[in-house]
């Protein structure tokens, strides 16, 4: 047989073979952007990236999450405009975010709503199918409930009465109108600012004030350009796994359902370790210096309570459902007698 007939493919042919297999794989592969404000290497983005590590393994590596974390793709309100022209298609998202989305979750936001994280469970469970209805009216997938935690004030000074709350220059969310409005209605200018200009201005003196949770304020780094921190609890900040409608159907019925058990596993997990490192995070403030402030006086404590009140009935039929805010209070109030 005479050999030197054979006739070999050309370089260029076995390279447009491996073009088209590289390109069948990739085709293989859904890539879910996902954007967060939470910063990187927080006990958020570590429980996410062991979501996703699981969500590979469980989909042969046909699912994966690519992280946008620490703001880089900007506040919650650039996040979903991204995600809505299809630059992004997942995002982890505070109650700011949750309300552009779906008005009737920023009840979950509303100023001495909780007196506890029990109430949080009960009332997110109690009335998820409500929520879960409302973010898809938005065109959206509510994936899982996760939890910033209970908010605490920021301060250069002590926090005790409604008077030294009027007296700081208080920072409030430019997006937010649940904020903007409770402060407005205690006596407060607050100055509004995006979530990534916080610590600058704390810096340069712009603000003297802010709000967080303990856990959220520190990895922020705003305890270090601050003195105070009231142990009183001004809301509890809800948070969510958002998914748009379109980047969720790209997904086989399988891979929905994996999906979705992960979201739900994970966010508790995120929930859970949020509620443990804000307990720790509030010891580590005492052990570095920095004053706790104690809780007001009933007589001050009320004077804020009315105002929180005066301000949910404001905002109820105009920012979110009137009857919805009617049926979590009674909900509340009826476990509470319990």
């Amino acid at each position: 047989m005479n050999t030197s007939r054979i006739v070999r493919p050309q370089p260029w042919i076995l390279l447009l073979l491996l073009l088209c297999c590289f390109n069948q794989v990739m085709a293989k592969t859904v890539v879910i952007k996902f954007a967060t404000v939470a910063p990187r290497n927080s006990a958020w983005m570590n429980s996410m990236l062991e979501m996703d590590q699981e969500l590979q393994e469980l989909t042969s590596g046909a699912v994966r999450f690519k992280f946008y974390p620490g703001g880089v793709q900007g506040d919650e309100n650039d996040v979903l405009r991204k995600i809505r022209i299809g630059q992004l298609h997942a995002g982890g998202f505070t109650g700011v975010g949750m309300g552009a989305v779906n008005p009737d979750s920023r009840i979950l936001d509303l100023p001495f709503l909780f007196e506890n994280s029990e109430e949080v469970d009960l009332i997110t469970g109690a009335y998820h199918d409500q929520f879960v209805n409302g973010f898809r009216e938005g065109g959206f997938v509510l994936l899982g409930w996760t939890e910033v935690g209970l908010v605490r004030f920021f301060t250069s000074s002590p926090i005790q009465s409604l008077e030294d709350i009027q007296k700081v220059k208080l920072w409030v969310w430019q997006d937010d109108p649940l904020a903007r409005t409770f402060f407005q209605a205690i006596g407060v200018a607050p100055v509004p600012l995006a979530l990534p200009d916080v610590l600058s201005s704390l810096e340069t003196g712009l603000i003297n004030a802010a709000y967080a949770s303990p856990y959220a304020g520190a990895v922020l780094q705003w305890h270090t350009r601050i003195d105070n921190v009231s142990q009183m609890p001004v809301a509890n900040a809800t948070g969510s796994m958002l998914i748009s409608e379109s980047a969720f159907e790209r997904l086989t019925d399988e891979q929905q359902k994996i999906l979705r058990e992960l979201c739900i596993k994970y966010s508790r997990q995120i929930t859970l370790n949020s509620r443990q490192e804000n307990r720790r995070t509030m010891e580590l403030f005492a052990e570095q210096g920095i004053t706790l402030d104690p809780f007001p006086s009933s007589f001050e404590m009320g004077r804020l309570q009315t105002a929180a009140a005066d301000v949910q009935q404001e905002l109820a039929g105009d920012l979110f459902d009137a009857e919805l805010l009617q049926q979590i209070l009674k909900t509340l109030k009826e476990h509470r007698h319990q």
